[in-house]
């Protein structure tokens, strides 16, 4: 192995770490990002560009667009039930 792919190799595991321990989910898909990125670059100097390419595609493409689309819905719907609640305390304070 050179050096740079050891420092790619060092990056992959402080990667999966840091995403075992963020509490902000997008964090953790930024970080999910970056590792399918680094990732596909290590693939290309194993010289597996097939893989490369479907790992950049996949890994850091199609899955952190799903992931996003889900975090968006959980926060419109954390919304929704805010402004919920906020309206049920206002309609119970006006009939007090």
């Amino acid at each position: 192995m050179t050096v740079f792919q050891c420092i790619l190799m060092g990056f992959l595991i402080v990667c999966a770490i840091s995403v075992s321990f963020s509490k902000n989910l997008l964090n953790s898909i930024l970080i999910y990002m970056s590792y399918s990125l680094v990732m596909s670059i290590l693939w290309v100097c194993l010289e597996s560009p097939d893989l490369a390419i479907t790992e950049a595609a996949v890994g850091a493409g199609v899955t952190s667009v799903l992931f996003f689309a889900t975090l968006k819905k959980i926060q419109a719907i954390r919304i929704e039930h805010d402004r919920k609640t906020d309206r049920d305390r206002q309609e119970e304070a006006h009939h007090e």
